[in-house]
């Protein structure tokens, strides 16, 4: 029997069952995570390996003592290994820059 290698990529993150063979799967390629971790859900997949995430931050405003909800979009790079559709609630990881927009990479699907 051979072991398969147990993958860690410095998140406490189950690595994916399908192996890909993308460079920028932080699994399976050698893309490095470093920085931010976001959790968000997925507005648009329709792109190829690109997916736009979606979270609410809120903000104080100290002059009316009351908080202000913003929505932030951000483009992440979705390797071949994870499944994502449009609904899902993503972990994403911040990283070197893969193409003019897109910085972060799903890591992790939560249903």
């Amino acid at each position: 029997m051979t072991k398969q290698k147990q993958i860690d990529i410095g998140l406490n993150i189950e690595a994916p069952k399908e192996v890909c063979v993308d460079k920028h799967c932080p699994f399976h390629g050698g893309y490095k995570v470093h920085g931010r971790t976001l959790e968000g859900d997925v507005t648009r997949d329709v792109t190829n390996k690109t997916a736009n995430i979606e979270f609410t931050r809120i903000l104080p405003l100290t002059k009316f003592e009351r908080f202000e909800k913003r929505i932030s979009r951000i483009k992440a790079h979705v390797p071949p290994c994870i499944l994502v559709k449009k609904g899902n609630l993503v972990k994403i990881a911040e990283g070197r820059k893969i193409s003019k927009t897109k910085n972060f990479v799903v890591v992790e699907v939560k249903k």
